[in-house]
């Protein structure tokens, strides 16, 4: 088990991610690539992930064991700063890293190596390498990162959003101590200590640093923190699943379906984050006329879903936020090949 140990201090610095982690992503993803669990939300992506990766993974394999420790230098904060900054500016934060820290974590994985070795050999180049061996490691992430989770960042993007509009809403209803009630069940609110599932014992004293509460789309079962207690400490935690990250295609039917003044007017209302009595409430809707327009809009994939309490929380995707503010890119945003870029 996992315990966090908040003071009031703590309690006050509690803040949500403004987004997915590129690097944290990518960790995560090699996981859920490697085991046959979640097979809803994962096999279409493992299936199409497979077939783009070529070589990657001996390295990756080395570093990420597939239960237990693995590097923390591996996600440095730099990488919070969103898709496109916080991937670069993550990995040249990586690339940066002093060699004793890479030495210290990486003498820590190989012995909890169930082998008590090195597999493959690969680790100590690494180790004892300078800039060129982190750049090859670099240049693997960032390959292994095209593949495996570019291609699906807005649908990626757009659950951790809709996880960022859940805690924000609870953090306003009741502040640190709702919003640390609400998150996923592996997760126990136990004032002043938040308890959960964890393969080993850990205490994680906070001592007036407050917390980061990052989403992940590609982190399942139970949350993620540093192992190294020195740094700024950060809880990982599974979003909420209800479809899989597939890449949608612009065009089809369902986006013929979004036509006319009142559904434009749900789509606005959904801006920042919208219940559906609130939705019917703020268009004059009936409450089944704006369930049904919160559906359609969601099957056009511009709209999330999560439960709130008793009711629904809608939010835009990315998609949907740009098709509102009019963005000639928002055509592009869930491309076959990955994000526009121009």
């Amino acid at each position: 088990m996992l315990r966090i140990h908040f003071t009031g201090k703590d309690l006050g610095g509690v803040r949500m991610a403004a987004g997915p982690d590129p690097l944290w992503e990518t960790i995560l993803s090699f996981h859920r690539i490697r085991d046959r669990r979640g097979p809803l939300a994962y096999g279409e992506w493992r299936r199409e992930t497979r077939t783009r990766l070529n070589g990657e993974t001996g390295l990756l394999s080395a570093l990420v064991p597939q239960r237990g420790y693995f590097p923390d230098f591996l996600t440095p904060a730099q990488g919070r700063l969103g898709f496109d900054a916080g991937l670069e500016a993550g990995l040249e934060a990586l690339h940066a890293t002093p060699r004793e820290r890479i030495h210290a974590e990486l003498t820590l994985l190989a012995a909890g190596n169930e082998r008590g070795r090195d597999p493959g050999g690969r680790l100590a180049p690494l180790a004892d390498g300078g800039p060129r061996r982190l750049g090859r490691l670099v240049e693997t992430l960032r390959t292994y990162h095209r593949a495996a989770v570019e291609p699906y960042w807005p649908h990626i993007r757009a659950r951790a959003e809709a996880d960022r509009a859940l805690r924000g809403r609870a953090l306003l209803d009741g502040g640190a101590d709702e919003l640390l009630s609400t998150l996923p069940p592996m997760l126990r609110w136990r004032s002043p200590v938040l308890e959960a599932d964890y393969p080993v014992d850990r205490e994680l004293r906070l001592n007036g640093r407050g917390l980061l509460l990052q989403p992940s789309f590609f982190c399942r079962s139970t949350p993620v923190v540093h192992r190294d207690p020195t740094l700024p400490p950060v809880l990982v935690y599974p979003v909420t699943h209800s479809d899989a990250p597939a890449v949608t295609e612009r065009g089809g039917p369902t986006l013929g379906r979004l036509v006319g003044h009142t559904r434009s007017a749900v789509l606005r209302a959904i801006e920042h984050g919208s219940t559906t009595s609130e939705l019917a409430r703020r268009t004059g809707v009936s409450l089944a006329s704006a369930s049904q327009h919160a559906c359609v809009l969601r099957e056009a994939g511009l709209v999330v879903t999560l439960r709130h309490g008793n009711a629904v929380l809608h939010t835009l995707t990315p998609l949907g936020a740009a098709l509102l503010r009019g963005g000639g890119h928002a055509a592009g945003l869930y491309a076959r090949n990955g994000p526009v870029t121009s």
